[in-house]
């Protein structure tokens, strides 16, 4: 499936329930590039909803965050990939074997049409404090590089980072896509993420496509919201 590049925008549907999503994903198609199912849609209607999505015709980002040993993420993968999904989340703490088999996992569910695993460098909700109280000493930067390494060695598709980490991918690995959550519109509540940007500071600094939720599903008027975002990202 090609994916349109003149809309970076991928919708998260982060709704409880299969039928609010497919009918929030029937309002928004024309106007984004695709959308993005998480956990809480997996863990309660299942990943059927993937394929209910799919069937309007723009890729599915499956969020699953998946981070086990490589045989279970193989065949959490591959059932993703049956279930349509174009692209699948996986940590990258989880190593270069590790996600090598989500790779494989992914080809073997799709009947090796996508090659689609993003790799998640370090979650836009963790900053350097916060990691070091894991025990993680480094900054968000080098991290993200470190990562987007392995990343690249096992054969991913791309990486989701932060917009501020955006640079360093560039320069360690920039044949892998980019992809960038934490996309807020200047002005509003950055809720529950510690490295937010806005859309256009996310296309400037190089993301190939925005993850955006609340931004676009929480406003009275989703569809023009998604389309003024276009407009302006475009310009």
């Amino acid at each position: 499936m090609v994916v349109a590049r003149n809309n970076p925008i991928l919708v998260a549907l982060d709704v409880a329930t299969a039928e609010e999503a497919v009918r929030l994903a029937r309002r928004l198609e024309p106007y984004v590039g695709g959308f993005k199912v998480g956990l809480e849609l997996m863990m309660g209607p299942g990943p059927g909803v993937i394929a209910a999505i799919a069937k309007l015709g723009k890729p599915v980002f499956a969020d699953a965050k998946l981070h086990d040993i490589p045989t279970t993420v193989h065949h959490a993968a591959r059932q993703l990939g049956l279930a349509g999904a174009r692209w699948v989340t996986a940590h990258a703490a989880g190593g270069e074997v590790m996600l090598r088999a989500a790779v494989d996992g992914l080809a073997a569910g799709s009947g090796a049409r996508v090659n689609g695993i993003l790799a998640i460098t370090v979650l836009t909700s963790l900053d350097h404090e916060t990691l070091a109280a894991t025990g993680v000493t480094v900054s968000p930067g080098k991290l993200t590089a470190k990562r987007a390494r392995i990343a690249l060695a096992a054969g991913c598709e791309g990486v989701i980072s932060s917009v501020k980490e955006l640079g360093v991918i560039t320069e360690v690995a920039p044949s892998l896509l980019k992809v960038t959550p934490g996309i807020r519109l200047a002005g509003t509540s950055t809720d529950d993420q510690a490295r937010v940007a806005t859309p256009e500071q996310g296309i400037a600094r190089g993301a190939d496509y925005l993850v955006i939720g609340r931004a676009i599903t929480h406003t009275d008027d989703p569809e023009a919201t998604a389309a003024a975002i276009h407009q302006r990202i475009s310009l």
